[in-house]
């Protein structure tokens, strides 16, 4: 092994164990299994051009190099992004921590309890500032939730609303640009009329359905639109309410003037500006909506022994229930974001952040009196922290300002807009008035502001408390916040502890060389509207990851706006749309989608106003080729497209897949490519060799960007060159060309800032290193195939007996004979220390196993060694030695507190609970809760932090 080579620190097997485990496949070679795994007809003929690997060390200088070109000025742009200030327990012990960056998304809670806890704490946090009774778990971003808001109130229009053709929705003209961009893509496909206008002369009647209202304004306009809702809810009209979290420390809150719904970007809570993200964003709402809110909600339960426990509640994995019936495509949300922004609320308190809000609101009261001192006119009446100057010349203005290394907003000629924050200090507010001094010819001298809080004396000001539960009133010394972290952190089972074979999640290394440099200031503290020419080493790292990408994927170009999965399927959908639409061919709405398609799919293509239309799997899991072209011919008239993952969802490359893209091409068709399963691709075959025209690539899977307990992701899409006129376009900073649709995205290259993990993940393998890993992922799923089929029949493979990068687990058999379910085989592997796999998906009663390629044959063993096990203890009740309720699968898992219970009841003994494995004990994870009640969760929707006593009072009452 070469240690200065990346590619033998990223994947697992060592060349003895590759050895070892080609022999139990039974080939000779890599080649001989790949050759044997990948059909031949799509196998790439040339090697990728990409460039050779760098090393680690190398690329750390790389970068360093590439940040110089960045420049890092005072931004006071404002429109939803903000300086901050990250405290250092906070970065080092969660965003730099990969206890906390590298778990999953908390499906199994009772491993999850502490990130569960962090994120039910920014619901609390939320739902306080905002004073509304419901909140989630946090969305994508500001501009999109603004969409979810309008979608939500569309689809809970009454029955008369509906009949009377209540089709418009109202957005103030001084809401963010960017989300009238994003909502603006979202009503189209529904049919939705937007109507923008000013919210203080709008005539609204009953065609309207909702409205969306900013507070503060974009200009920092601070307006009471208590009226304004209640003249719209006389008219059932629903109200959507886009505010600022700080501000709402000292401002009457939207739920205490009977708005239904608040959103908002939660980034200035100690949140790195990123050149736009990622970032949290929050959604709140009223009770009535709990049934349609989009994204996750946390809420609270009970375990099995009765106490107090946490779990995803009502939302959790919708699209795989409802299809394209459901609510929203969002499967995800910002978890980390999330969890670093509650923190920063858990560390400053109530009193702490009411007192950073009041010191970015003195000073720009300060700027305020200085300003009409100097003979300027400020156009901002009430504010918070923005206001807009009228100028004689804005480009003096910035010429000035850029020379002291500072940036406004220039609105256009005459009006120059500044927004502070929680950075700014004496020597800002006294540099910020010195230009506009020096633009006209003025002389300035710093002086108290006696009366510079506005807010202070205005009937707005809030009265009410927020941040009243312990939670938020304990951890203000470092220690205890440190130790706080860390106890919410040795809940959670994450890759720190064990392999997380999750199937279609693909959960590799996230090396800590692609991460280090997300906290370089050269990168995380760029404002995302900056001029271009400050962002130079953005431009060339988007620029160059953009030519990788394509060359790995096979297309001409990449959009890097949307910042999850979904939102990619969602970008790729509406692509395709504009091109049949802007060809004349609008007709063209039909979507195929496979049975075994993610619930993303189907649920994307709905909101892209697509008609949907499935086609049939057969009993080998591959596309059903008669039923599809049967039905492509149908409708090939009307035919948009064919949503298909490769390989398929079932583990398996499809021998017909470029007879399947073919046949939809010659029907009128595109192809979409979910490009969930990229991982089994790169460097061997690619999206454009198969015959694809869109594909969006999951950065946070594939690409080593880590899944952060439920998000950041990346979702970006590639596609081929005739669709590269209608890529994502930004309504402020240009990326696509007179065809691009509006944004999807409230950033213009989405959350931006991890872009430099897929990066670094490119430059530190090379073009050799890229097909290495996807032969290790490969290798290792067969390996484990080979483990396992003595114990568990292997549902789906190739031709040849192979399967791609993962496998299906049939584990249909177990319920009939033994009462054991997949949850239950979930619950039990915990006990031996590791997360279960993907449960029943895309099958039910299986699992999916992926195993990737960062994982050694050591961890392969133990797993398979763990399963191996769970399925002898299964046929121990399958032979009557154990009870089918009463067993150590069905009581899993056992919990530390439950096994030292002096009261110990069960049909076996303490070891086989605990320690079921000799080497479980050596690295023995504890479940700190019991298995967890979900029904009784759904029944009683608690989403924020009450008092345990609170808690308990509903379990009495159940």
């Amino acid at each position: 092994m070469t240690t200065d080579k990346f590619v033998s620190r990223h994947n697992g097997p060592r060349e003895t164990e590759i050895k070892q485990m080609l022999a139990k496949i039974g080939v000779s070679s890599v080649d001989e299994l790949i050759s044997q795994t990948v059909p031949s007809g799509i196998r790439l003929k040339q090697p990728l051009r990409v460039a050779p690997a760098m090393s680690e060390y190398q690329y750390s200088k790389h970068l360093k190099a590439l940040g110089k070109k960045n420049k890092v000025f005072r931004s006071y742009i404002g429109l939803g992004y903000y300086n901050t200030i990250l405290p250092a327990v906070i970065q080092r012990n969660v965003l730099e921590n990969p206890g906390w960056y590298t778990a999953y998304t908390p499906y199994q809670a009772e491993i999850a309890q502490g990130r569960l806890e962090a994120i039910l704490n920014f619901q609390t946090m939320v739902m306080d500032l905002t004073a509304m009774p419901i909140a989630n778990a946090s969305l994508l971003d500001e501009a999109t939730a603004a969409a979810e808001a309008l979608f939500m109130f569309f689809s809970h229009r009454s029955k008369d609303k509906v009949k009377n053709g209540g089709n418009k929705f109202f957005i103030s003209n001084t809401v963010f640009p960017q989300t009238i961009d994003v909502v603006r893509t979202r009503a189209v496909p529904y049919g939705i009329e937007l109507v923008i206008g000013d919210a203080a002369s709008i005539k609204l009647d009953n065609s309207f359905f909702g409205a969306l209202i900013q507070y503060p304004d974009m200009n920092g306009e601070v307006n009471d639109y208590r009226s304004f809702v209640k003249d719209a809810h006389t008219k059932e009209i629903q109200v959507a309410v886009a505010t600022d979290l700080l501000a709402l420390a000292l401002l009457t809150p939207p739920g205490e003037w009977d708005a239904d719904c608040v959103i908002g970007n939660s980034q200035r809570f100690g949140v790195p500006l990123g050149y736009g993200g990622p970032h949290a964003a929050f959604f709140a709402c009223k009770e009535e909506y709990k049934r349609l809110i989009p994204g996750r909600i946390i809420g609270v339960s009970v375990d099995a022994q009765g106490n107090p426990a946490l779990r995803m509640a009502l939302q959790t994995r919708e699209q795989h229930i409802k299809r394209d019936k459901a609510t929203s495509n969002i499967c995800t949300a910002q978890a980390l974001l999330a969890i670093m922004a509650s923190m920063y609320a858990v560390y400053h308190g109530q009193e702490g952040i009411r007192a950073i809000a009041n010191g970015v609101h003195n000073a720009t009261g300060y700027i305020v009196s200085e300003l009409k001192k100097l003979g300027y006119e400020v156009k901002t009446k009430m504010y918070f922290d923005t206001i807009v100057v009228a100028v004689a010349d804005s480009g003096k203005i910035k010429s000035i300002a850029e020379g002291k290394e500072i940036n406004f907003r220039y609105i256009d000629g005459k009006h120059v807009g500044i927004s502070l924050d929680q950075t700014v200090e004496g020597n800002d507010v006294n540099d910020i008035i010195s230009i506009f001094a020096e633009a006209n010819n003025n002389m300035f001298s710093a002086t108290d502001c006696k009366d510079c809080n506005l807010i202070g004396t205005s009937d707005l000001k809030r009265s009410s408390a927020f941040l009243t539960h312990p939670t938020f009133n304990s951890y203000h010394s470092e220690s205890e916040m440190m130790r706080y972290i860390k106890r919410l952190e040795n809940k959670d089972l994450s890759l720190v502890h064990s392999m997380i074979s999750l199937g279609s999640c693909t959960m590799k290394l996230n090396a800590a060389s692609e991460l280090l440099p997300i906290t370089w200031p050269e990168f995380a503290n760029i404002h995302p509207f900056v001029p271009l020419d400050q962002a130079q080493g953005y431009t060339e790292l988007i620029e160059q990851l953009n030519k990788d990408l394509s060359e790995i994927t096979g297309f001409a170009r990449m959009s890097f706006q949307p910042n999850s999965g979904a939102q990619g399927e969602y970008a790729g959908l509406m692509v395709i749309r504009a091109y049949h639409i802007a060809n004349g061919r609008a007709h063209r709405n039909v979507a195929l989608i496979p049975s075994s398609a993610h619930g993303t799919n189907p649920a994307s293509a709905a909101m892209a106003g697509m008609h949907i239309v499935v086609t049939k799997c057969d009993e080998k899991g591959n596309i059903d080729l008669i039923d599809l072209r049967a039905k492509a011919e149908m409708h090939k008239d009307n035919l948009s497209c064919l949503m298909v993952t490769y390989p398929s969802t079932h583990g398996v490359y499809e021998e017909s897949i470029t007879e399947i893209t073919k046949m939809i091409h010659d029907n009128g068709g595109l192809v979409y490519m979910d490009g969930a399963n990229m991982n089994a691709q790169v460097g061997l075959t690619s999206p454009g060799n198969i015959g694809a025209d869109v594909c969006h690539l999951n950065l946070h899977k594939t690409f080593a960007i880590p899944h952060g307990g439920g998000g950041p992701g990346m979702g970006p899409i590639g596609v081929v060159e005739k669709l590269v006129p209608f890529l994502p376009s930004h309504t402020i900073v240009n990326t696509s060309g007179d065809k691009g649709i509006t944004a999807v995205s409230a950033a213009p290259y989405g959350s931006a800032l991890i872009l430099l993990i897929s990066y670094g993940y490119i430059k530190m393998l090379g073009g050799e290193g890229l097909k290495q890993a996807t032969e290790m992922a490969i290798l290792n799923a067969n390996y484990m195939k080979e483990v396992l089929s003595g114990s568990y029949k292997i549902l789906y493979t190739g031709k040849n007996g192979r399967c791609a990068h993962e496998m299906i687990l049939d584990c249909n058999e177990f319920k009939m004979a033994s009462g054991v379910e997949v949850a239950d085989m979930a619950k039990r592997l915990m006990d031996y220390g590791f997360h279960a796999p993907t449960v029943a998906f895309p099958v039910v009663n299986t699992l999916m196993v992926e195993p990737t390629e960062s994982e050694s044959k050591a961890e392969l063993d133990r797993f398979c060694e763990a399963m191996i096990a769970i399925r002898n203890e299964i046929r121990e009740i399958e032979n009557g030695k154990f009870d089918k309720t009463n067993n150590v699968i069905k009581n899993a898992p056992h919990t530390c507190k439950l096994v030292v219970n002096d009261n110990w009841d069960k049909p076996y003994n303490r070891e086989k609970a605990a320690y079921p494995l000799n080497w479980v004990r050596d690295n023995k994870f504890w479940p700190s809760v019991a298995r967890v009640d979900n029904a009784f969760g759904d029944r009683n929707l608690v989403c924020s932090c009450a008092p345990i006593e609170a808690y308990m009072e509903v379990a009495v009452n159940a």
